[in-house]
Formats: structure tokens, sequence, C-alpha cells
């Protein structure tokens, strides 16, 4: 006989008189629950997190949660049928769930529609007042930054050039500070931006930066620029000389890289320490906790979010509010529907029409960008049951407690001046909305999750708030708190009121979970200019343009023989070998030979065990692993030399148009690389592109499965956990993997990447046709970069190619090679980095780089050789450089073939890997954005 389940067992009601109920567990078709005195079979299978109604709605009736209206129904829905809308059914046919789901969906969401009435607004009474208020022990600041919570030296990267440089300064610094007692940590801010001319984003990124060299967790900042950028040290200086920044209230340097990375490092870290002592002298003294300013965030949401962790963080925002705090909640498009439960407590009727404008101008922001708003849930939010943003924006909005007035609307990262509840403009990726809570000047950050996100901020210690026991339990020791508990009957109240207790333990220096795990990363609010579409144009035809998506199809470009001595200075000739035009035998072209490794798809190099993270929030983790493997040398030998972890910036949402076009391919063009003798994918267990999808994805490429390894973050049980799982695997296929067989690669075993991101002289670009010439026509590949100087140069192409007018992309960025010759791939930026990300996809070993006077930072897989000629470069950074051309420009060519074959033969390691100056970051296109 079935057992008829009462509601409460099986799921719960967010409030008295809604018409759904969510599951508290997966719940199978047919399984009896007890509806208005009735066991009601339910109509199929619904997850946990998803809904089923409570009673019979009718077509067009409104579905509620919260009593707040998130669908309408398209047919009549009897009790106990499973609602759904079509979003959420195409999302979990793409994951490997066995379920029984209904074939079509029964509701649609609703049209978001509201609008204020100024002549029925009344302004609510403050948020009641605590008294007395208890105290943390901070470090208080002089002027107007505040008591800190923590007392770091930051080592701040002003633009993404500067990323790789605090982050290996970060890394030798590490320990220094151990022996002193009041400081709490060395730790880089590396970030993405800053790079680029003309962004949508600079407001954005200075403020940011601004608020992070002021806040009160900062005992020193060393902000360090390279000095070309669009955002350097000298255009922050200013910005916060301009704004009233209190710079001058703190300890201080801004360090522009000038001459060799070890130098830098030296003269960097020489700074640093001199600052020990002075940072030490601030101690922790009592402070009330009205100086603590609540970051409100949440991450990897589920359906429990708003039923428990975010009320929960709620009732304690709203406690420290009544102390005199502040609290901040964020991520605009999180709340868009929310509108109801977030202005029904305002301050004035200036504060809601703010609110609002902020929404709408959102709103127009991600249309002028092709996508919409509305976009924003996960696939991890769709598979944990918010089936819309609607749901997921009430859910959210619970981080404000009914009883809390909304005092402030401000835009990203602006100051909050005064204590109070502040709603901050923020796109709704985490990260990129907790660096502008921080640079408001949050000192504690509450980060509830259903998933379980792992993601930590450098100096702003993060309590995470987990949304079920089970969850919980399986995260344990990533997690700070149970909200579950309230599910499992535990009193709000009483749930609040040890949060609030916790929250004063952590400022006072007790250590979160995330600072025990000791990683951390940020991510400022990407958005980046709108181009247009202009073409490629030669020297003296104009201004180089922004790209053209137009790819020509796969077929590489038709490419000269190469020079013959009557044709150019180069004293080489050619002859006939078979059908390809080679270098007679007193040329280095056929001498050119180097030990390689036999794979599938032809010689290589090296072959390395690859862990690709699948989104943003599983890439430190994916770091760590590779340090462990590195470090413990688990299986390292002949076909494994070494680990290497892509920790990148995409990946957690699909509602940005062209940027999951962009890290998909991007992501399973390194997967497959050839150098990847083993390669495992680490989901976060949240993303668009987690395991399901990039399993899908190689399957349908052809490959076998069976050759990659599989982990996620969170399904795994946390970060030691899934950290020993990665390990077990690259140990074990070390055994049973047979080693490569040794083979001699040549000049048709290339396969190589060019760009220019400075202007080359002739006879530069005249070397690197000949190069490209003679590894085409011995059977290589060349793939060449849209963006840059390099196919702008006449002395380049028209040597080259057959066809010279008839340039464009042959692949997309980071399009897989589908044959050798000579392939153009498509550039959507001018960022060298991320130029260089998308060669490295394409299935090239190697790329070089002509870079004038401005090195470019290299790529953890990939080996970039910089090149420059030594005429035009200076003495201070020629050792910076992997080849300076010099001498007779007619054996320039050997030059470069000579520095390859010492590259490919392991006699030389390039400048960028061996210092560690390397940096890794996909594309979002000039229209990619976060939602």
């Amino acid at each position: 006989m079935s057992i008829t389940h009462r509601l409460e067992a099986i799921a719960r009601l967010p409030m008295s008189g809604d018409n759904t109920a969510i599951a508290i567990r997966r719940l199978e078709a047919g399984e009896l629950v007890l509806l208005d005195g009735k066991p009601t079979p339910l109509s199929h299978t619904v997850l946990e997190g998803h809904r089923f109604a409570v009673r019979r709605i009718e077509p067009g009736e409104l579905l509620l949660s919260w009593r707040l209206p998130f669908g309408a129904a398209t047919r009549r829905i009897e009790p106990g049928e499973y609602v759904c809308n079509e979003r959420v059914l195409h999302s979990l046919r793409n994951r490997s769930i066995a379920a029984d789901l209904p074939a079509t969906a029964n509701f649609v969401d609703r049209a978001i529609d509201y609008a204020l009435d100024p002549s029925a607004f009344q302004p609510a009474p403050p948020t009641p007042r605590i008294e007395p208020a208890p105290t943390f022990l901070g470090y208080r600041r002089s002027g107007a930054r505040g008591v800190g919570t923590r007392n770091c030296i930051v080592l701040l990267g002003t633009s993404s050039a500067t990323g790789s440089f605090v982050r290996a300064l970060e890394e030798r610094l590490k320990g220094a500070a151990t022996a002193y007692a009041n400081i709490d940590g060395i730790v880089a801010a590396a970030h993405t931006e800053g790079s680029t001319p003309n962004a949508n984003n600079r407001d954005h990124v200075l403020r940011t930066l601004a608020g992070f060299m002021v806040h009160s967790n900062v005992g020193a900042v060393l902000a360090v620029d390279a000095g070309w950028e669009p955002i350097n040290n000298a255009v922050l200086q200013q910005f916060m000389r301009d704004h009233g920044y209190p710079l001058d209230d703190m300890l201080h340097a801004f360090l522009s890289l000038r001459g060799g990375f070890e130098e830098n490092l030296v003269r960097a870290g020489e700074i640093v320490m001199s600052w020990l002592d002075a940072v030490n002298q601030t101690q922790r003294t009592p402070a009330s906790a009205a100086h603590l300013k609540l970051a409100l965030q949440c991450g990897g949401s589920d359906a429990f979010s708003g039923v428990s962790a975010n009320p929960l963080i709620g009732w304690a925002a709203h406690t420290i509010v009544g102390y005199g705090g502040g609290a901040n909640i964020a991520e605009t498009p999180e709340l868009i529907g929310a509108e109801p439960y977030m202005l029904a407590k305002v301050r004035d009727l200036a504060t809601a029409q703010r609110y609002l404008a902020i929404r709408d101008r959102f709103i127009a922001y991600a249309a002028a960008h092709h996508t919409s708003a509305e976009g924003n849930p996960s696939d991890g939010n769709k598979l944990r049951g918010l089936y819309n943003i609607i749901l997921k924006s009430i859910g959210a909005a619970m981080k404000k407690h009914p009883d809390t007035r909304l005092d402030f609307a401000i835009d990203y990262s602006e100051p909050m001046h005064e204590p109070g509840f502040y709603f901050m403009d923020s796109p709704g990726l985490d990260l990129e909305s907790v660096a502008g809570q921080v640079a408001a000047g949050c000192n504690v950050i509450y980060f509830t999750t259903g998933n379980g996100s792992v993601t930590n901020f450098p100096f702003v210690p993060t309590i995470k708030v987990v949304t079920t026991t089970p969850r919980y339990e399986l995260l344990a020791k990533d997690m700070d708190v149970n909200a579950g508990a309230y599910l499992d009957g535990a009193p709000m109240a009483e749930l609040g009121a040890a949060l609030v207790e916790r929250t004063l333990r952590v400022a006072s220096g007790e250590r979160t979970a995330g600072e025990r795990a000791g990683h951390a990363q940020v991510q400022i609010w990407r958005n980046w200019r709108q181009g247009g579409e202009r073409e490629i144009r030669r020297e003296g035809e104009g201004e180089i343009g922004d790209w053209r998506l137009e790819i020509g199809g796969a077929t590489p470009l038709a490419v000269k023989p190469p020079m013959q001595e009557s044709e150019s200075s180069y004293p080489a000739t050619t002859t006939e070998t078979g059908n390809s035009p080679l270098a007679t035998h007193n040329s280095p072209w056929l001498e050119f030979a180097y030990p390689a490794l036999a794979t599938a798809e032809g010689a290589v190099f090296e072959q390395v065990g690859l862990i690709v993270p699948t989104s943003l929030c599983a890439a430190q983790v994916a770091r760590m692993a590779a340090d462990r493997l590195n470090r413990r040398r688990v299986g390292i030998g002949p076909g494994r030399s070494r680990y290497v972890a892509l920790v990148h910036t995409e990946g957690c949402s699909d509602a940005t148009g062209e940027a999951i076009t962009m890290s998909a391919p991007t992501l399973l063009g390194y997967a497959t690389h050839r150098m990847a003798g083993r390669c495992l994918l680490l989901e976060h267990g949240c993303e668009v592109t987690h395991n399901d999808f990039m399993r899908r994805r190689l399957a349908e490429l052809g490959y076998d499965l069976n050759r990659f390894g599989w982990a996620s973050v969170q399904l795994d049980g946390g970060i030691a956990s899934v950290l020993d799982k990665i390990e077990a695997w690259f140990a074990a296929t070390a055994e049973s993997d047979p080693a490569p067989a040794a083979v001699q690669g040549g000049l048709g075993s290339l396969r190589i990447g060019l760009l220019a991101t400075a202007p080359l002289p002739a006879a530069a670009a005249h070397a690197l046709a000949d190069l490209a010439a003679n590894i085409v026509h011995a059977g290589g590949a060349v793939v060449a970069a849209q963006s840059g100087h390099l196919l702008h140069s006449a002395a380049f192409v028209d040597p080259l190619l057959v066809e010279p007018d008839r340039l464009q992309p042959t692949l997309a960025y980071s399009g897989r090679l589908p044959a050798p010759g000579f392939h153009i791939m498509a550039t959507p930026t001018d960022h060298p980095v991320e130029i260089i990300t998308g060669l490295g996809a394409t299935g090239v070993d190697v790329v070089l780089a002509y870079v004038g006077v401005q090195p470019v930072q290299g790529h953890p897989l990939t080996p970039v050789l910089e090149l420059a000629t030594a005429a035009d470069c200076p003495s201070d950074l020629a050792p910076e450089l992997d080849l300076l051309l010099d001498g007779d420009p007619a054996g320039w060519s050997a030059q470069i073939l000579s520095r390859l074959g010492d590259l490919a033969a392991h006699r030389y390691t390039p400048q960028r890997m061996r210092t560690g100056n390397i940096d890794f970051q996909i594309t979002r296109g000039l229209m990619g954005i976060s939602l």
C-alpha cells in the first residue's frame, strides 16, 4: 500500500496562500501527498527544489510563491501536478537526469509590469534602532575609512596587464607576514579590466580600484601598472584626488613596471617588506557593531535560497542595521520582478525612483547587447528549481528583511558614506557584484548558496550560508552556516541571533571556511565597448579597425612558395621535393628537426596533464589542484611533463549571447588539444558549461569520453575531496597509459600562432612571412590573429599570400584547425591575452608574438616566444624577450627557426613561462556582458 505523505513532510509553502509548493527532496511520479484532505498522486518526477500544484489552477490563473506571481497557467493544472516552463524542461533535458518529465510546459513566465504611483507613495519610518550595540575587535583607521575586520597588505593590479605580476609577487611573499600578529595576510587583487581603450566600464573600474585602495580592511596597498594602459596608476590617482578618496590617510605606493620581471619583483618586494612593521602597529581594539557593513550576496542559488538562507542573512542584516551599521544588497537583474517587495518600505520617493531608474537602465543595457536581463538564471539555478528571473528575484529579495527600510540606491562601487540599507547596481555574476560591494565599503560578506559556491574574496571575510542540511553536510568543510536547520524546524530568530554572534567573531578575527581554504579571486564588472564593423585595412589605407566576423570557411588561404633568392634578400634557394617547394640542403629549413612525442594528431613538443575548469568558480580550485600535482610530481615522466590549469572568468551564465558561443568552443579546444596527454574537466556544479554540457559536446565531436576525467567541486564533496579525486585520477592514468613513442619532429610537424602587438619593420614582417611559407609548404599549420599589426603589414601579406586582397578569417575565435595550411583566426578584441588564449585553443603548439617595446603576458599551456628587433628594443627590456632580431635581416627567419628548435627540443624555456608572468582570458567579444 502506498504511503500518503503530509505536505509539510515533503515540501514547503514559502507563505500560506501559495498555490505551489517546493519539494524538499526528489519525489517520484505516483507518490501520494495529502492535499485538501485527499491522497493525491504526483503527476511526474519532481526534483528537489521544484514545484508542484497544491490546488487546481485554472488556465490564465497566476502561479504564486511568497504570494507573488511568477507565471500564468497555459492550461488547467491539477493538484499534485509538476509545474514547469519550457526553459526549465529544455535545461533538464540537457542534463544526465533519469526522471519522468512532462512532454510540454504548463505555464509561461509572467510579464514584469511594475510601475510606481508617486501620488500613492508613503515614506517608511527608519529601521528600528537596537541599543546598546555590541562590539567587535577591529582595526580603527584614520579619517573616513572606518573600522576594518582584517588588516591586509594588498597587491593591486591596476589593470589586467599586471595581474600576473601581483599574483607572482603574492607567491614570492607568501609567509612573509606570519610572524606579525596584527597582519592578516599579503594578498593579490588581480582582475581582467583596465587594458581596453574606450571601455564602457571605465567609471566602474576606477571606482572599484579606488574603493579597494582605501578600504578599511587594507593596512597598506601597492598599486602596480605597466604605464601604457587606459587605466593606469596616474589615471587612478587623479580619479581618487578628484573624487575625494582619502588616499593620504593610508600607507600606499604606486609602482610602474620598468625593465625585467625579476627586477620588478625585487623592487616591489622591498617596498612591501619595508611596510611590515608599520602595518603591524595597528592593533585590534573594541569597536561598535555600527562599524560593520555587510555585503549581502548569493551564488549557486536554489529554490530554498528564498526560504532559508536569504531570510536568515536578512534577519542578521536587519539587526546590524538596527545597531547603526550598513548592509548592501546588489545584483540588479536578480531583483527584477521583486519590486513590490523591495519598494514596500523606502526612505523617500527619490530613493524609490532611483531604484527603478537603475533597474530600467540595466534592462536597456542588456537589450543594447542583444540579450535580456530576464535571462539571468543560470543552468544550475534551473536545475535547482529557479524557473525564471521572477522566482529567482523574489527569493533574492528575501535578503532584505520585510521590516528593513530601503535607505539608498547607489551605482556600482559607489561608497556607502552613511549607515542604513543600500541597494547597489551590479550584474548578477557573483564575483563582479562582490567586488562592487567591497569597493563600496563592505567589510564582511554574507554569501548564501544552494548548490555550494566556494568562492572567496582576498581581503574581506566571506561567511557562507547554505540553504539545506544535506548540502551543508556534503560541503561542511567549505561552508560556515547551515540555514537548512530552519527547514528542519529551528526558529529563524534563534538562527539569526547565532549568525550575528558568528559575524562579530569573524569581524574580530575568527577565520571563515573560505579563509581556511586559502583561495580567493577578484572580478570587476566587465562591459567593453560595442564595436562597429570595419574591414581589415592595409598600411596606408586608414585606421586599423575593429574585427569583422565573416568567417570565410575553414579552407586555408593559398600561400606562395617560400621566397627564392631572386625574390628577396634572403640567400636560400628552393627546390621541389615532392609537391612541396622546400629549401636546399644547405639552408636551415631541411635541417630543422627536434625530438618529439607521437600523438594521433602528430608530433608534439610535450604532453601535459591538463585541468580545464568549466567556469570561473571552479578556476581557483583547478589552480590549487595543478599546483599540488606539480609539487608532488604525480605521474611526471616522459609522457607527462607538468600539470596546467586554465584559470578563466567565464562559463557561469548562458544569457550573454556572444560570450557563451566563444567560451564553450575555447574550453573544448583546450580539452582536446594535442598537448594534453590527459585532460580532466572540473565543474563548480551550477554553471551553464557544466560537465554534462561538455560531455555532450565532446561526444558530438567524436571523442572517446573515457579519455577524460570528470570532477565536481560541489557534487564531489568540496575542495579537499575534489583535490583528492583529481590526484587519484591523474595518478591512475599515469600508471595505465603507455608512454608515447619518441619520434623526430620537423617543419611539417609545427603548428604555430602568429600575432604582432606593435608595428613591425618590413624586414621583420618579411622574416615571419618566410617562416610561415616554409612551414605551410612543408605540411605544417600557421594561424595568424586577425587583429593586431601583422595582417596590416604589406611586407608580411604580399610575399606570403597568393591573393593578398582576400583577407578574412578562416577560423572563428578559438576555432579548431581543420587542416594544415595558413589560417586567420577572428579576434573580436585587440587584447593580447585574449588573442593568445584564442590562438592556443585552435591547436597551435607555440605562439610567436612580435611585441616591439611592450612585452605581453605568456600562456600557461602554449609557449609564447616574444620577438623584437635589437634596433628598436630598449636595453632594459632586451632580457625580457625571447629573441632580438639582429644582424643581417636575410638571416632573421633562420634566427626565429633556431629559437623554435631550441624550444621544441627543451633547450630553451620562454621568458614568461620561466618567470610565471602568464595569464589566460577568454574573450566575451564586444557584445558579451555580465548578467
